[in-house]
C-alpha cells in the first residue's frame, strides 16, 4: 500500500477561512498549485497567490448561485482516481482530467445559520451539497488523497508536509479521511434533525446523533472505562458551554453532575438566590434563601456528609461571602453565571477546586431529545421540559393546603423532577430537608429521606427534624398509602403527588385521617 504521496495540486474551496492565507502561502511556498472557488479563490488572488479558478478546471462557470460548481468529472475524477490502476490513468489522460493530491473543504455554516434562529429558506441555502460530495470522495481515496476538513489541522498538514518533503504519510491520510466522515455525517445528522423539527416529525425512520470532541477524558465512570466529552453545538448553557477559571482537568462523573446540578437550578431563573448540591446525579441538597449564602448553608445542611465532595451550583452569581462559605468543606466543583473577583480570589488558594463560569442559565422549558443506548439500539425522547403552575393543582383532601404549604410544595414538585426514581422529597421554608431517591420501593425513598432527616438532627444537636412540619413531593403516585403514612409520621403536613393510583381512594382518606393536605398534578416526573 501507497505510503508517503507527494502533493503537487490543491483544491481548496472553505466557508471558515480562518488561518486560510498562512496555509495557503505555505502550500504555494511548495510549489504546490492551487485551485479554488469563490470568495475562496477571490481572497487568495487579493493576497497576491497565484490560483486557478475551478471553472478553468472544469470548462463550466459556476451557476445557479453557486449551487453548481464542483460537481463536475473533472474534480471528482481527479479526487477519485487510483494512482496505480492503468485503466483509470488512461480515462485521465483521455478526458484531461488532472489529479488532486490535496481538498481543503469545510463546509457551509448550516448548525450556526440555524443555532442564530435563520428563517427556512436561508437554512435550506445553508445546506451544502458539492462539498460533502467532494470531501467523501477525497476520503475514499484516502491512499492518494489527503482531505483536511478543519482549520485545526492546518499545522499537522503543513508540519507533514515539511518531515516528508513535501507528502503526506497514509497513517496521516487515515486520520484525515476518518475526520472527514465524521464530519459530514454530524452534518448530514445537523440538517436531518432540523428538517424533523421543521415538519414536526417525533420518530423520523432514521436518526442519530453527532457531536465534536471537546476533551478527552482520563477515564470513564471507572478506571477501566475509556471515555471523552463532546458538544452538540446547540450552545444550551451549561456545562459545556462554561469557561473553566481553575481547578483539575473535569472528569467523566464531574461532567455528568455538573450538568445535572445545573439543569437543576436552572429551574429557579429569575427567582430568590438557589443552591443545589449534587452528588452521583442526585441532589442532596437544594435550598433557597433571601441571599446566596443562606442558600448554600440551607441546602447543605440537608444531607452535610454527602455534599461533601460533592457539586455545587448556583442560581446567581458567586459573591465572596457564599465562596468563603464553600471553601469551608472540600467541593469538587463550582459553576455559577458569573463571580465577583473577591470570589475568584477565594477560590483561587483552593487549587484543585474547578470553578466554571457561564454567561447565563439554561432554559428550563427549550425543547431537546435526550437519548439512551440499549442493546441493539437507543431510546429517544423528549427531555423532560413538563411544568406546572398552581392553577394546574387539584386539591384532593378536605384540607386545601396553606399558602405557605403551597409555596413548599411547588418547590418540592420542581427539585423532584431532578431526582432518580422513586423519588421522594422533604421541603420545610425553601429548602430540602430529606431526599429519597433511586429506591425500587417508593415507601422506602419515604423512609430513608425521613432518616436522613433525623440524621441530620442528631448532627446538628436540633431538637426534632427539620421534616416536622414539612411538605413532601413523590415524582409518581402512591400505590398504596404506606408511603404517604410513613411522610405523616415523619411530620410532613402537606403531599404533592401526580395521582392516578387504582388505590388513590385509600391514599387520599389516610391524609385525611391525618389532617394532611394533598393536591394532584396530573403529571409524573420517572427519572431513571
Amino acid at each position: 500500500m501507497t505510503n508517503l504521496v507527494p502533493i503537487g495540486r490543491a483544491l481548496i474551496s472553505v466557508s471558515d477561512k480562518t488561518g486560510l492565507l498562512d496555509l495557503a502561502r505555505a502550500l504555494a511556498a511548495q510549489g504546490v498549485e492551487l485551485i479554488s472557488t469563490g470568495g475562496t479563490s477571490g481572497m487568495l488572488r487579493a493576497a497576491g497567490l497565484a490560483v486557478r479558478d475551478v471553472s478553468d478546471v472544469t470548462g463550466f462557470p459556476e451557476m445557479m448561485d453557486g449551487r453548481v460548481k464542483t460537481l463536475h468529472p473533472n474534480v471528482h475524477g481527479g479526487l477519485l482516481a487510483l494512482r496505480d490502476d492503468d485503466e483509470h490513468l488512461v480515462a485521465m489522460a483521455a478526458h484531461g482530467i488532472e489529479p488532486i493530491d490535496l481538498l481543503i473543504v469545510n463546509l457551509y455554516p448550516f448548525e450556526q445559520t440555524v443555532a442564530r434562529g435563520a428563517d427556512h429558506a436561508t437554512c435550506i441555502e445553508n445546506i451544502d451539497i458539492g462539498g460533502p460530495a467532494m470531501i467523501r470522495a477525497a476520503a475514499k481515496n484516502h491512499r492518494f488523497v489527503t482531505v483536511v476538513t478543519d482549520p485545526a489541522d492546518y499545522d499537522a498538514l503543513l508540519d507533514q508536509m515539511k518531515a516528508h518533503h513535501g507528502a503526506t504519510t497514509l497513517a496521516c491520510r487515515q486520520r484525515l479521511a476518518l475526520t472527514a466522515y465524521a464530519r459530514t455525517a454530524a452534518y448530514d445528522t445537523a440538517v436531518a434533525t432540523w428538517l424533523a423539527a421543521e415538519i414536526n416529525e417525533p420518530a423520523p425512520r432514521y436518526r442519530s446523533f453527532a457531536g465534536k470532541l471537546a476533551q478527552t477524558l482520563r477515564y470513564g465512570e471507572n478506571p477501566h472505562q475509556a471515555a471523552a466529552f463532546y458538544t452538540d453545538g446547540t450552545r444550551r448553557p451549561g456545562v459545556a458551554t462554561a469557561r473553566q477559571m481553575q481547578g483539575k482537568e473535569l472528569s467523566y462523573n464531574n461532567i455528568n453532575d455538573t450538568d445535572a446540578a445545573y439543569e437543576l437550578v436552572a429551574e429557579f431563573s429569575g427567582s430568590a438566590p438557589a443552591c443545589a448540591i449534587i452528588k452521583h446525579a442526585n441532589p442532596c441538597g437544594v435550598a433557597q434563601a433571601s441571599t446566596l449564602v443562606e442558600a448554600y448553608k440551607r441546602a447543605c445542611i440537608c444531607d452535610q456528609t454527602s455534599a461533601f465532595g460533592g457539586i455545587v451550583a448556583l442560581n446567581q452569581p458567586l459573591d465572596a461571602e457564599t465562596a468563603e462559605e464553600i471553601v469551608k468543606i472540600f467541593t469538587e466543583v463550582v459553576i455559577a453565571p458569573g463571580a465577583s473577583d473577591a470570589a475568584k480570589a477565594i477560590f483561587a488558594e483552593r487549587k484543585n477546586l474547578r470553578l466554571l463560569l457561564t454567561s447565563e442559565l439554561p432554559d428550563p422549558l427549550t425543547k431537546s431529545l435526550a437519548f439512551k443506548q440499549v442493546a441493539g439500539g437507543f431510546l429517544v425522547q423528549d427531555r423532560d421540559a413538563g411544568h406546572i403552575i398552581p392553577a394546574d393543582l387539584k386539591v384532593v383532601t378536605r384540607r386545601a393546603p396553606s399558602d405557605k404549604e403551597l409555596a413548599d410544595l411547588m418547590f418540592a414538585w420542581t427539585v423532584a423532577k431532578h431526582v432518580k426514581s422513586n423519588a421522594i422529597i422533604y421541603v420545610r421554608d425553601g429548602a430540602t430537608v430529606g431526599i429519597g431517591a433511586g429506591q425500587m420501593s417508593r415507601v422506602d425513598s419515604t423512609r430513608i429521606a425521613a432518616r436522613k432527616a433525623q440524621d441530620m438532627a442528631e448532627t446538628l444537636g436540633l431538637p426534632a427534624p427539620l421534616t416536622q412540619g414539612s411538605v413532601v413531593a413523590s415524582d409518581a403516585f402512591f400505590p398504596f398509602a404506606d408511603g404517604l403514612i410513613t411522610a405523616a409520621e415523619a411530620g410532613a403536613t402537606a403531599v404533592i403527588q401526580p395521582g392516578g393510583s387504582m388505590r388513590d381512594d385509600e391514599v387520599i382518606a389516610a391524609a385525611n385521617e391525618r389532617g394532611l393536605a394533598m393536591v394532584f398534578t396530573n403529571q409524573r416526573h420517572f427519572r431513571h
